[in-house]
């Protein structure tokens, strides 16, 4: 028998009292089409980085759903949700386009986004008083965009840049800033049976003493935001030089790193190395048997 969905608009007062603007839905194809979707037709504005130039944090609206219908992953992949269990929520910056749009930084961007998302989880899980049930169970990021835990999936991220519309409603693309939206997806309290995939997971299976699905998703985000906000303004000031701190730091919680994994291409090639690091542009490093350095830009990474 098919059980009927129940979704409701969630509610996230922590994240209301930090984040620039929430907008909550109760079902939604996808909350990055949503919010790509609310900057196309300016109902999702935010301030200029020219008027935050010196701001600590830069502002940052939240748009969440209960459900997503229609989630999407990199790569043309699906995300799948399940209401009251998984958080679907979308982030959008305003960031200057010079550094969205440089190469030789704008991948660190995605790190950065996955570096606030574990710092909003471990900091949930800390604040909350619970804690993970061992020392080999605790979170990491896989290059490029996913969150996991013990060896398995937890959540995953997709970033985007949209062009902006001139306040006179002229072309979009026409400001010298661009939104970047990211979506984050993380399995907060979902039962082993619902698992979508073998290789994925959920943060109750690892940690004792959570609260709530409402209370972790809020506290999740309000510190996301805080994060991100924080993050990009130090990295939109000083971009070259921030790369080189978010290296350091993606080498301690960076999966790949050390490990032989095989690196998928959209064209269906494939590479197996053992991954020694990230580069300069935030690429993955891998060193293949034949004792050469190849610089992985976009793939699908799984170890061996």
């Amino acid at each position: 028998m098919m059980l009927a969905l129940q979704t409701t608009k969630p509610q996230l007062p922590k994240t209301e009292a930090i984040a620039n603007r929430i907008v909550s839905v109760a079902e939604v194809d996808s909350t990055n089409a949503l919010a790509a979707q609310m900057i196309a037709d300016g109902s999702l504005a935010l301030p200029s980085s020219a008027a935050g130039s010196d701001a600590e944090r830069l502002p940052v609206a939240v748009v969440v759903a209960d459900r997503q219908v229609a989630g999407r992953g990199r790569n043309g992949h699906s995300w799948i949700s399940q209401p009251g269990c998984c958080s679907t929520i979308s982030y959008v910056v305003r960031i200057p386009r010079a550094v969205a749009l440089d190469p030789s930084v704008n991948g660190w961007l995605q790190m950065i986004a996955g570096l606030a998302t574990v710092d909003a989880l471990n900091g949930m899980i800390e604040e909350s008083g619970a804690s993970m049930i061992d020392s080999a169970h605790f979170l990491e990021l896989k290059w490029p965009n996913d969150v996991f835990c013990h060896g398995l999936k937890l959540g995953g991220l997709l970033s985007e840049v949209v062009m902006i519309p001139d306040a006179d409603g002229g072309a979009a693309g026409s400001d010298d800033d661009v939104a970047l939206v990211f979506g984050v997806g993380l399995n907060l309290a979902l039962d082993p049976s619902r698992l979508p995939t073998a290789k994925s997971t959920s943060l109750q299976l690892h940690a004792t003493g959570l609260p709530s699905f409402d209370a972790m998703q809020d506290a999740v985000a309000a510190r996301e935001v805080e994060g991100l906000g924080t993050r990009l303004a130090k990295f939109i000031a000083d971009p070259h030089g921030q790369a080189e701190l978010l290296r350091a730091e993606m080498k301690a919680i960076c999966w790949a790193r050390g490990r032989e994994v095989e690196a998928h291409f959209t064209d269906g090639s494939t590479l197996v190395g053992k991954a020694i690091g990230l580069d300069d542009d935030a690429s993955l490093v891998l060193h293949t048997p034949d004792g050469v350095d190849h610089i992985v830009h976009t793939a699908d990474v799984g170890v061996l």
